[in-house]
């Protein structure tokens, strides 16, 4: 059973960094795709980065330059470095992992269908103030 747990949130002021993990076992596929998802109140979970078992990455553009995701596989762990948030970078943020899937690249794309990925963690709150 895949078991992912998201840690390393907090509360920032605008303009400050923070970096989530997101701790995974269990992963039974040879290769795989795991990404980032941001939910703020009252507003539709959306992808943040993805990232596949062999490093390629891909971002949403608001985010892009300003966020980074990376993946230690030694350490099972799944990062997201982000630096000079905003306050609307303010959300839930969760990580997530799918195995391959036909026609389906590990790209953002991807994540426009939740359904498309099995495993989740519980998520960690960031909020960033002004």
């Amino acid at each position: 059973q895949v078991q992912l747990a998201e840690s390393g949130g907090g509360s920032v002021q605008s303009g400050g960094s923070l970096r989530l993990s997101c701790a995974t076992s269990g992963i039974p596929w040879t290769n795989y795709c795991m990404a980032w998802f941001r939910q703020a109140p009252g507003k539709e979970r959306e992808g943040v980065a993805t990232i596949n078992n062999f490093g390629t990455t891909d971002y949403a553009e608001s985010v892009k330059a300003r966020f980074n995701i990376s993946l230690d596989n030694a350490k099972n762990t799944l990062y997201l470095q982000m630096n000079s948030l905003q306050p609307e970078d303010t959300a839930m943020y969760y990580c997530a992992a799918r195995p391959p899937l036909p026609f389906t690249p590990c790209a953002l794309q991807s994540t426009r269908d939740r359904s498309h990925f099995p495993a989740w963690g519980q998520g960690t709150q960031v909020t960033v103030s002004l």
